[in-house]
């Protein structure tokens, strides 16, 4: 019988939703393999695709270590997670809506690691990738703990330039709840920073814009 896989988001279904109810969670500390950048995610061959090639890229090297017998201590098989991505700009604070230059976007891609995942395993992936794929430029990616604290989230389902009606239904809940969205502005540095948080189940690079689903994370205080 194979072995059963880890997967993130069936084991954390509190920070994965299925369902489109809106909640409140406390997000623990996790850690991830990041990518910053700039600019508009959806031009052919720029930064954004860059940062996916190093994210999966990293993220598969991890995972398959098992079949060359080179993987870190404390290996489990896994599911890889989900594609994760903070949003902001640097005029205001951004919260999801629609904006008309997405070349203004700044951006931070990431991958959830499992905790057998340190940066030395990080820096031994990248070695790995770098040897593979000379091309990537693996002095974006980073390996950092990220803890997000308190949080409402809701689930959409489809299209990305739909999400606006998502997000004025989170906001109505967080208000109903006694809470302020409190998303940081963009002089405060990462890690301290909250930012509009999408977590993309499945792989967007894949699915049918009506397919998609997106959990939409804000952070959030007690008024």
């Amino acid at each position: 019988m194979a072995e059963k896989k880890f997967d993130f988001k069936k084991e954390y279904p509190d920070l994965y939703p299925s369902k489109t109810k809106p909640t409140i969670v406390e997000v623990p500390a996790m850690g991830f393999i990041m990518v910053p950048g700039t600019g508009d995610p959806n031009v052919e061959g720029g930064e954004y695709e860059h940062a996916m090639s190093l994210l999966y890229g990293l993220s598969f090297t991890i995972k398959m270590s098992k079949m060359a017998g080179t993987q870190p201590e404390g290996y489990f098989e896994y599911v890889v997670s989900p594609l994760e991505g903070l949003w902001w700009t640097d005029d205001v604070p951004f919260e999801g809506m629609p904006i008309q230059d997405k070349s203004a976007f700044t951006w931070i891609s990431m991958i959830r690691q499992p905790d057998f995942v340190t940066p030395a395993v990080f820096e031994w992936a990248a070695g790995e990738l770098s040897r593979k794929k000379p091309e990537l430029d693996l002095s974006r990616a980073r390996f950092e703990v990220f803890e997000e604290g308190l949080c409402a989230q809701i689930l959409h389902k489809g299209p990305y330039d739909d999400e606006p009606a998502t997000i004025i239904e989170l906001n109505r809940f967080i208000e109903a709840e006694g809470y302020d969205t409190d998303i940081s502005s963009a002089r405060e540095p990462f890690p301290l920073a909250r930012r509009h948080h999408e977590i993309y189940l499945g792989d967007p690079r894949k699915s049918k814009p009506e397919n998609l689903k997106t959990v939409i994370r804000h952070p959030i205080r007690k008024v």
